[in-house]
């Protein structure tokens, strides 16, 4: 660990800037601009919410707000892990000429989304403005909350970019995996009121995605707290994989240039 502190501390500065440049090329050539940042889950939003509660007739109490705190928590996870499995291979020009330790990679690809995401957790303050809904304490709980889902995502991501080197068909995997798990995650229906018995109770306590989006929720909607003790466990398994992550990464990162 002190030699990722070390490498943290010698190259933040590179993924800051890389994070700054990525975000500058995406919107380079659209008319647009920064306001897709705003616009992309907006538009997601209104979809779920017009297929929810049109189609199926169904809804959770604020549920603009409810969606898209769970879009955004899952945009976030989701597409850092899927953009990290070929990430080394992406690279290669870089990681084949200079020695760059590669979960400063996956950090470029978690500064993007993290910044989207905070762009749109703003909205979800408005929306919750607009909407008046009462604000109790609790919404504290969103600190310990974030910080959870920010390591479980670095520690697979950096996980998956390491096997993303050696096995091919990864990429086509997890995006299968990935679409499987949303729709079990709770994006658009509450799992604890929608689904019971022991059904609900894997989808919820074991998949540590949809808790913590369930925990958003209860904090900044419902002024309930979160489930204190789940979340204490994930954010221990996290640091534990984030760990045995990084150990995998440095013991065999000198192998990734040979097979790229």
């Amino acid at each position: 660990m002190r030699r990722f502190i070390k490498d943290l501390k010698k190259y933040y500065k590179y993924a800051l800037y890389s994070t700054k440049s990525e975000l500058k090329a995406e919107v380079a050539n659209s008319h647009l601009s920064w306001m897709w940042w705003i616009l992309d889950p907006l538009l997601f939003m209104f979809v779920y919410s017009f297929i929810t509660v049109i189609v199926f007739d169904k809804s959770e109490p604020y549920f603009p707000v409810f969606v898209f705190i769970g879009l955004n928590s899952w945009t976030f996870f989701e597409k850092t892990l899927k953009n990290s499995v070929k990430i080394v291979s992406q690279n290669r020009e870089i990681v084949s000429k200079v020695y760059l330790p590669k979960f400063i990679l996956v950090l470029v690809k978690m500064g993007i989304f993290g910044f989207k995401m905070v762009i749109s957790f703003i909205l979800v303050i408005i929306m919750m403005i607009f909407y008046r809904i009462p604000v109790s304490i609790n919404v504290l709980y969103i600190i310990p909350l974030f910080i959870t889902l920010i390591l479980i995502t670095f520690s697979l991501s950096t996980l998956m970019m390491h096997f993303g080197v050696f096995v091919e068909d990864l990429a086509n995997v997890i995006n299968v995996v990935l679409r499987f798990v949303f729709y079990l995650s709770g994006i658009f229906f509450s799992i604890e009121n929608r689904v019971h018995g022991i059904l609900g109770v894997i989808l919820l306590k074991l998949n540590p995605v949809a808790l913590i989006m369930d925990d958003l929720r209860r904090v900044m909607i419902y002024q309930k707290g979160p489930h204190s003790m789940l979340i204490l466990v994930w954010f221990v398994v996290s640091v534990l994989l984030s760990i045995l992550s990084i150990r995998v990464i440095y013991k065999y990162e000198n192998s990734y240039v040979k097979v790229i």
